[in-house]
Formats: structure tokens, C-alpha cells, sequence
């Protein structure tokens, strides 16, 4: 495929948000899954959605010119791998996100430094999550996207075998059964506010759920998991997140970051239009490598490594932590 023409590159950013909300009805209106069987209709698939069926063949012909359905003749649509991904747990419920509130908080992103969306909902993010439950529990399940990749990353790591470890922001907990499946030695602490949606019954005796807020205390634990977390918050914030888990920390204890690192140069990467998001929704932001060092290193942690994914710290000794010499 040649590249696009520079009109044609700036024409598919103009024409972003139009692709953002299309996407977003179909995925509300679960086409995908309308489609599992093959090839409908598309006056068959407006009726049993309760959608106008000239409206829906043009959106779906729209996303059809992406690669995201297919028509194969005026009308009749079928799904293509890419319209098969919203099928996957946590891809529709992005796209919900993206097209819906989301959506009106990027409108309304400007050049002050000011999350939008306490603007455009008179509610910060985390408020109206907990005042709108059916949002709240698409949103944990869509962070549960790419949750394969990332315990395939946590779980390869050095373990001692016998750790406690606590995911901080952990959600519904899905990430830590996981990991927790793999690590059969482990045991794990899932700590988040009280409104989060969770399956306690798929815990078992390993695991438990914490109710608090992480900028006023986290249970002890050896090791602390956030998972795009910290990408939430402004450095301020950041930093009262992690001084929070150093203050009950025991020194030395691991802290695993698996958060982006922006890289340099002008290559395609997502966190730099992530980075835009966080600005919108929370005045939160993705890092660069310089950046995470000054963060963890101003908040008592001593780095282990960075990788894009994958941040490594330990709670550095404090004065009061070493034995005293005999005299």
C-alpha cells in the first residue's frame, strides 16, 4: 500500500473523531457480534438492533472503507478481522469509551493544561465513574485489554515464590488472578475503591480485596503492581501515589510499573496521542524515560530498568532502616 499523499494524511486526522463515533454506535449496537454467523442484511440487522436501516448502512459502509466490516454487495455486510476484534472483551467497551464521554472531553481540549472532562461533566473522572456504574464496569473491563500481554511480562520475571503482592488501582482483579495462576506461590492483595466492579468468587483463598483510597494509605505488602496507573495523575499526584506506598512499604520492597515510556523521534507511537487523552480526562500524561527517573527517584525509589511496558523500582533503605555500627 503507497503512502498517503500529505493532503490524504492530514484529511484521515480531520476526519478521526467521524471514524471514533461510528465505531462506537456499532460497537454499542453489537454488529460484530450480529455478525458472527456471516453475511446479513442490512435491513435485517437494523431491525433486530432497532436502528434506521439507511443510517446503519452508512455507517457500516463508512467503517466498511477502513477495513473494519465488509460489504460485499450494496447492503450486505460480513465481519473482517478487524471488526471480529470488538467481539474480544474490552475492545467494544473502548470504543464506547472513545466515542461516548470521552469523545465530549477531546472536544473540548484546548492548549491550558486543564483536564476537560470536570468541565464538560461537572464531575471529575473518578466521581462520575462511581455515580454511573454500567460506566464504571465497561471501563474496568476495558483495562483488562491486553491483560494477557502484561501478565505474560509480570509473570516472567524474577519471583522469590512466596511474595505478597498488592495491585494498586487493581480494578475488578483480573490481572492479579492471572498472575496468581501462574505464580501458584504467590499471594495477592487487590486494593481499589469500594464502587469497583469485581467477581470476589473467582479470588479464592489467595487473594482479597481491599477497599481505600491510594492517596491515603496501601496495605503492606513485598511487592506493589500498577498497572496504568500513574499515567492518570499529574507528577504532583504521581508522586503522592507513590510516597503513599513508600510510607507502608517495607525497604526494598519491588515496585512494577507497567505503564508506556514515549520514545523519541517521529516514529508512529500510540502514547503520544495517549498523552493527549490522559491531558483531557484527569490533566494526567505518559512519560518520557527522563521523566520516570525523575518521578521514582524524587519519591525514594532506586530504578532497576525501564522498558517500554515495563518499569522496574525497589523502595530505596531509609537512614533509620540500617542496623546501627557497635562502637
Amino acid at each position: 500500500m503507497s503512502e498517503p499523499s500529505p493532503e490524504g494524511r492530514i484529511w484521515d486526522l480531520m476526519r478521526g473523531a467521524l471514524a471514533t463515533r461510528a465505531l462506537a454506535i456499532a460497537a454499542d449496537l453489537r454488529i460484530a457480534d450480529a455478525l458472527a454467523e456471516g453475511p446479513r442484511p442490512v435491513d435485517e440487522l437494523a431491525r433486530e438492533v432497532g436502528a434506521d436501516p439507511g443510517t446503519l448502512q452508512r455507517l457500516l459502509r463508512a467503517l466498511a472503507s477502513d477495513g473494519v466490516f465488509a460489504e460485499d454487495e450494496p447492503g450486505l455486510f460480513r465481519n473482517t478481522e478487524a471488526s471480529e476484534v470488538l467481539r474480544q472483551s474490552g475492545w467494544d467497551d473502548f470504543a464506547h469509551l472513545f466515542g461516548g464521554a470521552w469523545m465530549q472531553a477531546i472536544a473540548e481540549l484546548g492548549t491550558a493544561g486543564e483536564p476537560t472532562f470536570p468541565r464538560v461533566f461537572d464531575a471529575d473522572f473518578w466521581s462520575w465513574l462511581a455515580d454511573h456504574p454500567e460506566e464504571r464496569a465497561a471501563f474496568d473491563r476495558a483495562m483488562e485489554q491486553g491483560k494477557e500481554r502484561r501478565i505474560e511480562r509480570l509473570a516472567g520475571l524474577d519471583w522469590r515464590g512466596d511474595e505478597t503482592v498488592v495491585d494498586v488501582g487493581g480494578g475488578n482483579g483480573a490481572n492479579l488472578v492471572a498472575l496468581l495462576r501462574r505464580r501458584t506461590g504467590l499471594t495477592g492483595i487487590v486494593f481499589d475503591l469500594p464502587e469497583t466492579v469485581r467477581d470476589e468468587a473467582a479470588f479464592g483463598d489467595r487473594l482479597t480485596f481491599v477497599e481505600g483510597d491510594f492517596f491515603e494509605s496501601v496495605p503492606t505488602g513485598e511487592v506493589y503492581v500498577l498497572s496504568t496507573i500513574l499515567h492518570d495523575w499529574d507528577d504532583e499526584r504521581a508522586a503522592a501515589i507513590l510516597r503513599t506506598i513508600r510510607a507502608s512499604a517495607p525497604s526494598g520492597a519491588r515496585v512494577i510499573l507497567l505503564e508506556s515510556v514515549i520514545q523519541p523521534g517521529n516514529d508512529p507511537d500510540g502514547s503520544k496521542w495517549l498523552d493527549l487523552l490522559m491531558l483531557a480526562l484527569f490533566g494526567g500524561r505518559e512519560r518520557d524515560e527522563a521523566q520516570w527517573r525523575k518521578l521514582l527517584e524524587g519519591a525514594s525509589f532506586t530504578i532497576d530498568s525501564i522498558q517500554d511496558g515495563l518499569i522496574e523500582a525497589r523502595c530505596r533503605p531509609t537512614a533509620s532502616s540500617h542496623t546501627p555500627r557497635a562502637m
